[in-house]
């Protein structure tokens, strides 16, 4: 009996949800199968795409060939596919741009073939046996290695204060995994952070066993990385958001650390939140995934108490009663009365520096701003200079004498007289973490002081060359943002210093009391995490907000308690689901206009009990020269969002010039 003539169903590496079929030519019909890359002539282009199907009746008779098929043995397995096609299908996102997410960048190129592999030198893993663990820890540890022996998904939170032993327990977590011969993914939020953590994980299971993957890497080793995870050699990958993907063999663990970063949700399409995919990539493998924080958010938090589909695991005490470091809140509106106006430290943190230093110990200074100067302008005729396609504030770097926007990263020359009214009187104000650095080499030339930011990290491996150097005391003074403020375990810093608490707190956000919490309990435990106490000084002109009251008391709680109250008021997440739906345009008017449009269809067709909030203009109104309008669903579950989506972005006509994006659970 003649066997039926099959064809390929591809997803082409566009924005598109739905797939195309294709006749695969004879001399390539032995080599299709499911999760293989092939070329195609789509329109007037040839585009890569997957292979996600094979059909024998497709809709359409009058079809085009596969040009080429790029692979001898499938890149995606289905448990990938269907990853993918859930991501597409939540994130509102072409199936073709999540399945490219899924792999390196040479092979979402079209490398042909798997490079072999170089092998480099082992060098030797610093020794990191495991640990006796707590009464706390070993409680914690116990039903996620029952799902893991089961090879059942369960999903937990571990919710411990900083230096409380969470890393052990992900890595105790591991090793049952390893002894059944299974695979885990390990996430962290930072490539900042991926250094002490690649030391930790290789010296517990060795260099051999552990894979990295990170944005920092040199290409061509990240996909030697993914080669390596992909043949089964490697068992534990560590990385950062897009390492979910890996392509692990038999996942048996995933673990997220710091699952409340901003970090793990990606901003450019598919818009996806690792925190989600990975519950989800849990599900489909029957893998145990644990999300650990000492700051959860609010959204995961309320779902652990609240709900059956997240465990809550508890860690409060920190590891050999080490006492966690007092927090000093001072108020800055005090110092400005006692006259220190042009001063970046306030007295108490000033004489905590000196004594610092005078101790030998070690110091972190944390602010959420980079370069020199955060706003440039002339006091004669009021002009700020500005981004001309972002119309944002300039900063000034001192390094390079120019003034950059943190947007788009134009930069310009810094002025010495006005641009506008050419008078000298051009003045440069605010902080940045450069300002912060020049200031402490002032008032302290003898001490070895360094700065953690973007621009001091440009170099690849920077980040470890910093660290390390900080680890050997090499350096007392570390300035940053917040690529310090999470994760590090130095025993010798017994400082920590927060130049402005606010910097967060005044941003328009709902989130912004959250993250103000957040960033100030996780750099506050940075201190007094060796045999010397801690000491933390946040410097503050709104020293009487609930958030920097509870970080002071490092009492999450409190502060959980207070902020869910208002979320449930206003109707904001955990209690609703986002939809943030923005038109982008070179003419205001144009963008104006079709965001109105686009939210008189949404309440049209939405049902009466979502909500369609807006338009305005975005929070950056002006980004790389487009003008940005948005409006906001809000419902309280994501279904009835989802369902009327579709027909509304069918209804929307979108002008010439104009351009949609449509983003789930935005942050």
């Amino acid at each position: 009996m003649k066997e039926p003539q099959l064809y390929a169903e591809v997803a082409v590496a566009l924005p598109l949800r739905n797939t195309f079929h294709y006749r695969i030519p004879k001399h390539l019909q032995e080599q299709a199968a499911v999760g293989k890359r092939v070329r195609v002539s789509f329109g007037h282009q040839h585009l890569l795409g997957t292979l996600v199907g094979m059909v024998e009746h497709p809709p359409l008779k009058q079809l085009k060939t596969i040009d080429e098929i790029l692979d001898d043995q499938p890149l995606l397995d289905l448990q990938m596919l269907e990853l993918t096609r859930w991501m597409a299908e939540i994130y509102q996102a072409g199936w073709g741009e999540t399945l490219a997410a899924a792999l390196p960048g040479p092979l979402r190129r079209g490398l042909k073939g798997m490079r072999p592999r170089e092998e480099e030198p082992l060098q030797a893993p610093t020794p990191n046996p495991p640990l006796r663990l707590t009464t706390e820890q070993q409680k914690a540890l116990e039903p996620v290695v029952e799902s893991i022996r089961d090879c059942r998904h369960a999903a937990f939170l571990l919710h411990g204060v900083t230096g409380s032993g969470k890393t052990e327990v992900y890595l105790q977590a591991i090793q049952e995994v390893l002894s059944q011969d299974r695979s885990s993914i390990m996430l962290v939020p930072e490539i900042s952070l991926t250094p002490q953590t690649i030391e930790r994980f290789q010296g517990r299971f060795g260099r051999e066993t552990v894979a990295v993957l990170h944005s920092g890497m040199l290409e061509s080793r990240r996909l030697q990385e993914w080669q390596r995870i992909r043949s089964g050699e490697a068992k534990v990958v560590v990385g950062a958001r897009s390492a979910i993907f890996a392509p692990a063999r038999n996942l048996g663990l995933i673990v997220i650390d710091e699952e409340h970063e901003p970090s793990y949700k990606q901003e450019d399409a598919p818009r996806y939140h690792a925190r989600e995919v990975a519950i989800q990539r849990g599900k489909l493998c029957g893998a145990a995934v644990l999300l650990g924080s000492a700051t959860p958010s609010l959204e995961t938090y309320y779902r652990a108490t609240s709900e059956s589909s997240i465990h809550l695991l508890r860690l409060q005490e920190r590891i050999d009663e080490v006492p966690l470091p007092k927090v000093q809140v001072v108020d800055m509106r005090q110092e400005l009365a006692a006259g220190r106006r042009s001063r970046i430290f306030s007295r108490p943190l000033e004489d905590a520096l000196a004594e610092t230093l005078k101790g030998q110990q070690q110091g972190i200074l944390f602010l959420n701003r980079r370069g020199f100067a955060t706003l440039v302008h002339c006091r004669k005729c009021g002009h700020v200079l500005r981004c001309k396609s972002c119309q944002i504030s300039l900063i000034y770097h001192m390094a390079t004498k120019s003034m950059l926007c943190h947007s788009c990263k134009v930069s310009v020359s810094a002025p010495e007289i006005c641009p506008q009214c050419r008078s000298d009187y051009v003045r440069f104000q605010g902080i940045g973490t450069e300002r912060v650095e020049s200031e402490l080499a002032r008032l302290f030339p003898k001490a070895a002081i360094e700065r953690m930011d973007t621009d001091a990290t440009k170099v690849r491996g920077s980040h470890a060359r910093i660290l390390g150097a900080f680890s050997e005391h090499k350096i007392d003074l570390l300035v940053g943002t917040q690529m310090i403020a999470k994760g590090l375990d130095f025993p010798r810093v017994t400082l920590v210093g927060v130049i402005s608490a606010d910097t967060a707190l005044n941003l328009p956000d709902f989130r912004s009391a959250e993250r103000t919490f957040n960033l100030l309990t996780q750099v506050a435990g940075r201190a007094g995490r060796g045999r010397m106490p801690g000491r933390v000084i946040v410097q503050t002109y709104t020293p009487h907000h609930y958030a920097i009251q509870a970080a002071k008391e490092h009492d999450y709680l409190s502060f959980y308690r207070q902020e869910i109250a208002i979320r449930r008021q206003l109707f904001l997440p955990p209690f609703a689901r986002l939809i943030r739906l923005m038109v982008r345009s070179p003419r205001e008017s144009r963008a104006s206009a079709a965001a109105e449009q686009l939210a008189a269809i949404c309440r049209q067709h939405l049902a009466p009990s979502i909500q369609v909030v807006g338009p305005a203009p975005a929070a950056i109104p002006r980004l790389r020269r487009q003008y940005r309008w948005q409006l906001l669903l809000k419902a309280s579950t994501l279904e009835p969002l989802q369902q009327g989506l579709p027909e509304i972005l069918q209804q929307f006509h979108r002008p010439n010039g104009c351009y949609l994006t449509v983003d789930v659970d935005p942050l």
